[in-house]
């Protein structure tokens, strides 16, 4: 049997791994819409922090006023209590968020993540109570004292490696986020059991059972044809009542890939890229997407430039899998899919392209390392002579810090710089590593397939240069987060709204 050093041991370990499993899984109940950006993170773990700091203090106390065994094991059966009913009471303010990503409502917004995160404080504070009040609960004597608290945190710490690790390599990716939330409380009450005895279990075996309750979709969309939540993201794909498919990540408002059954346009950001090409005056023999998701872009240029190799980059092998299944990805015979970041693929490999295209978005958030001087060196090395690198960069109307900001960064490493505004919320950057006279420029847009003349028509009315001034990004400091937060809630202030707006998809009669 085991004895009363043994059990509160089990029971701080046990806490432990309820903590930080609380907030990994509480990660990933956020990340499909608010995505996993440096600031949700920020958000997320300064509350951990300060629900555990809470619970430091309020365990001291309790502790000795009433140092119970019993009382500390309810307050551990209570935090699983708590651990449980996040996913569900959770739902309501998340709805709210998608209402309010859809309008641009940054009072929806804001309100329903603060309400989510602090649903996942009141656990945090109990389980932060438990480590102190089991110290002194196991403390005999002075001469122990430190023996014994060195032996419990080490405990704890150890049961808050394996509840970082465990949710997020093993359960998340295997029953999802919902369930193992219900699978940490179902811990969580089996732990209080050490202190409050086995007729307790029922407690365990009921949480336990919530896991039957099947879970809810981020956002239900009409014509599902598939979800998953893999290591890195939540994915959808919905297909539309006219054939057409679309990939969601994360937070289900932006579109990351289409598919069309009679057809390789989209009228989205991704017809842009085919207007490229032409710039280089040369055929198109290779090119880099950094960000492929399903190849909606490799699918395009593999049928208007069919002699082109094509290294599509993404990070999430599940995109790559479901962009086989479902958007025709793979059925390029000169298109190779890398599982993989992109930064680190570009470093690692030796090819030189003509086009690095860069539209690895988290929406709405460009990642940082994409957006430095040292990443923009990189690409000017994997450019053959005469290369481009185009970037897609989120826009809003009157807006163009990101834009700007970006374009400069370029300019420090290429010698020039264009932005085409080609739809309202996407505008395309590029850097040249020859510069290109305006009359040359429009000459070589005259060329192409015959089908994309309109796209190359917009093009050369639209592109404009950057003027490359002020102090470029570095791997150092690169605020993309900040100055895309700002762009947002000024534009969302102004009473701005998320509507979609096209490309055309065939030339204008």
């Amino acid at each position: 049997m085991i004895g009363t050093r043994g059990r509160l041991g089990a029971l701080v370990f046990g806490a432990g791994i309820g903590a930080l499993a609380t907030e990994i899984t509480a990660s990933r109940l956020l990340a499909p819409y608010f995505g996993s950006s440096t600031i949700v993170w920020a958000n997320l773990i300064g509350i951990v922090l300060a629900a555990l700091a809470l619970g430091y203090w309020l365990g001291g106390r309790v502790a000795d006023r009433r140092p119970e065994p019993s009382l500390l094991g309810f307050i551990v059966l209570a935090a699983s209590v708590f651990v449980a009913a996040i996913p569900f009471v959770a739902k309501p303010f998340l709805d709210l968020t998608v209402e309010g990503l859809d309008e641009a409502s940054v009072g929806a917004v804001v309100g329903s993540f603060l309400a989510v995160l602090l649903l996942c404080a009141p656990p945090v504070v109990l389980l932060g109570m438990v480590s102190p009040f089991a110290i002194r609960l196991a403390v005999s004597s002075i001469e122990t004292a430190g023996a014994v608290a060195g032996r419990l945190y080490a405990l704890s710490t150890a049961g808050s490696l394996l509840g970082t690790f465990l949710p997020a390599l093993v359960l998340i990716p295997a029953i999802g986020t919902q369930r193992t939330f219900l699978v940490v409380a179902a811990l969580l009450a089996l732990s209080s059991c050490f202190l409050l005895g086995a007729r307790y279990l029922v407690a365990a075996a009921v949480l336990a059972a919530l896991l039957l309750v099947p879970p809810g979709v981020v956002k239900s969309h009409a014509g599902l044809l598939h979800e998953e939540t893999s290591y890195h993201q939540y994915i959808q794909v919905v297909e539309e009542s006219d054939g057409r498919r679309l990939l969601y990540l994360n937070e289900g408002i932006a579109v990351h890939s289409v598919w069309r059954p009679e057809t390789v346009l989209t009228g989205g950001v991704w017809d842009a890229f085919l207007a490229l090409p032409p710039l280089l005056g040369r055929p198109l023999e290779r090119v880099a997407i950094l960000g492929n998701a399903a190849g909606t872009t490799a699918r395009s240029l593999a049928f208007y430039y069919p002699q082109v190799e094509i290294d599509g980059v993404e990070l999430d092998p599940a995109v790559s899998r479901v962009g086989r299944e479902y958007f025709g990805l793979g059925e390029q015979p000169r298109t190779t899919v890398h599982d993989a970041d992109a930064r680190p693929f570009l470093r690692s490999t030796d090819e030189r392209y003509d086009l690095i295209v860069v539209d690895a978005y988290h929406q709405p958030y460009v990642p940082f390392y994409l957006a430095t001087r040292e990443f923009f060196a990189l690409a000017r090395e994997r450019l053959a002579p005469g290369g481009i690198v185009a970037l897609n960069v989120a826009a809003v109307p009157d807006d163009k810090r990101l834009v700007h900001a970006i374009g400069r960064t370029v300019g420090a490493e290429l010698p020039q710089v264009l932005e085409w505004p080609a739809l309202r919320f996407n505008t395309i950057v590029l850097g040249l590593t020859e510069p290109l006279e305006q009359d040359e420029l429009r000459r070589r847009l005259r060329e192409g397939p015959a089908d994309l003349a309109v796209l190359r028509d917009l093009l050369a009315r639209d592109v404009a240069p950057i003027e490359a001034e002020g102090t470029p990004w570095t791997d150092d400091r690169a605020p993309v987060e900040w100055i895309t937060d700002r762009m947002i809630v000024s534009y969302a202030a102004e009473g701005g709204r998320l509507d979609e707006d096209f490309l055309p998809t065939r030339p204008e009669p």
